[in-house]
């Protein structure tokens, strides 16, 4: 892999280091974590289009799919029931988070992503299992505690592995490996709606363990990352780390800089509170914004309900599938051009680039659903008709994922200073499972309600997230994790809330002159 200086664009440090050939190994295993989430994201949206599922366990949306021919196509599978089946999983998450802080902070980042594997794996043993709705929810909430372990853990685990010029391309293997997990599940829909007998959506809810067993045995060989081994008194651990991860033997500055940032967390007892400080302030509210929007692009609207929402558009059973594994593929290509350019072009330009693309795809669905549908919800699309929508999911899926899809979790991930980053990182993953929460509980009710004003609904929160990004999000590629306050000191509305005795604190903590502004 290739080397040299750090390129550090943020007016601190370079720190020597090249990209080893252990240090993306231990990334690759651990952006594994993200396989549990996509592949449940992509199973729940196959299995409740299935028929045979529907029937066994949701008896009332079966009936109204199947005996009323005149229901409006916008209504017709809107089912208080249904959604708690796919959204009691990212309400577990988010109280899983807030404990998966502690487990990180205390134990380490691979021992949260161990946790977080098994959990899912009981999760998923007990769904494929499933003789009722009340077991069927119960596997669901055991899933949601897996990934909001996994989710917590894995993008500060990466962030603090990766060289600071390297850390959004490894970061966003996450990102990848989530879309990896949709596309592998709604491959796997396709082929288990096709099993007679009606047992195929047992066969997509167990496979889940397969995720589950590759992120809890690929956590057991992974390495402690020199933040975590510092932060729990490893010093000599941390040191030889730094310098296998490193490739050198020249990671003084580097290891200085950490023994001073957890000196500094270890003067915090309790960082919830202190994350609400004026200096955290551009953290925080960045940290919370950013997943809150990260959920009104709609997104999860595409990739929960795939199937549901292309059957409503007038495509067949396995023809709906067919087009959830298109876009699939297509959001798996795009992360990796994400994962390609995200270091040389930076944050910024893909936000911001996406958001446009975003806008633009998303209101043409509405409009090609108004002009078909209209509010009464009859209609049918015709073979052309219905390849125009999917072209226009498919933009709007591209642009997502090369945008706001990795970026919502690499951001977050590495603004936090140390002192706040486990709190930092579980209101990034509470906030993000909140609203995926609210989505997935409201989206079918809101379908029928708004029909297609539904996608113009999204496509002004895209407008919104866009504005605010411009004006308010720094730059942060190459910047030293641990050297981000310099970033926010610069802006021309965060450096309000950073103090010039802020930045000469840390500064005289890591030893550095303060003459960077």
């Amino acid at each position: 892999m290739a080397g040299g200086a750090i390129v550090n664009t943020g007016g601190g440090k370079d720190y020597p280091g090249k990209l080893t050939v252990f240090v993306f190994f231990a990334c690759f295993v651990a952006a594994t974590g993200g396989l549990i989430f996509g592949y449940d994201i992509g199973i729940s949206g196959g299995v409740t289009s299935m028929e045979s599922f529907l029937e066994k366990f949701f008896p009332e949306v079966y009936r109204k799919e199947k005996l009323d021919t005149s229901t409006n196509q916008y209504c017709r599978f809107d089912s208080q029931l249904l959604t708690i089946f796919t959204s009691s999983l990212y309400l577990a998450a988010l109280v899983a988070s807030f404990c998966a802080s502690t487990v990180t902070r205390v134990l380490g980042r691979k021992w949260s992503m161990f946790g977080g594997g098994v959990v899912f794996l009981v999760g998923a043993v007990l769904n494929g299992a499933a003789k009722n709705v009340l077991m069927l929810i119960l596997g669901r909430i055991l899933l949601g505690i897996g990934v909001g372990f996994a989710n917590q853990s894995v993008p500060v685990y990466l962030s603090e592995m990766a060289p600071a010029r390297l850390r959004g391309m490894l970061n966003i293997g996450f990102q990848l490996m989530i879309t990896f997990g949709i596309l592998c599940a709604n491959l796997i829909n396709y082929g288990t709606a096709k099993i007679k007998g009606g047992w195929g959506w047992r066969v997509s809810l167990a496979l889940a363990v397969v995720p589950a067993a590759i992120i809890s045995i690929g956590s057991l060989f992974l390495p402690d990352t020199p933040n975590s081994l510092i932060e729990r008194g490893h010093a000599e651990q941390a040191k030889k780390m730094l310098r296998r991860i490193r490739g050198t033997d020249d990671i003084l500055d580097e290891y200085n800089d950490l023994v001073a940032a957890s000196e500094e967390s270890k003067l915090v007892k309790h960082p919830w509170a202190n994350i609400m400080k004026r200096k955290y302030r551009p953290q925080l509210v960045i940290g919370i914004l950013i997943p809150f929007f990260q959920q009104l692009t709609g997104i999860n609207v595409i990739m929960f309900y795939a199937p549901v929402l292309f059957k409503t558009m007038g495509f067949g059973n396995d023809a709906s599938l067919m087009s959830a594994v298109i876009t699939g593929i297509v959001n798996l290509f795009a992360t990796f051009i994400s994962v390609l350019t995200v270091d040389k072009l930076g944050r910024r330009k893909l936000f911001l680039e996406g958001g446009v693309q975003m806008l633009i795809s998303q209101s043409m669905v509405g409009i090609l659903m108004a002009i078909k549908l209209g509010t009464s919800g009859e209609g049918h699309f015709s073979k052309a008709y219905s390849g125009f929508l999917v072209l226009f999911v498919c933009i709007y899926v591209m642009g997502f994922a090369w945008s706001w899809g990795p970026l919502g979790w690499l951001v977050p991930s590495e603004i936090f200073p140390l002192e706040i980053r486990s709190a930092g990182q579980s209101i990034n993953v509470s906030v993000n499972m909140f609203f995926t929460f609210v989505i997935a509980q409201a989206f079918l009710t809101m379908l029928c309600h708004l029909k297609f004003a539904l996608f113009f609904f999204f496509g002004a929160w895209v407008i919104v997230m866009t504005i605010f990004i411009a004006l308010f999000l720094p730059e942060t590629k190459g910047v030293p994790i641990e050297e981000m306050a310099l970033v926010w000191k610069k802006h021309w509305f965060w450096s309000r809330f950073i103090s010039d005795d802020d930045v000469h604190e840390r500064n005289v903590e890591m030893g550095k002159p303060n003459s960077a502004f």
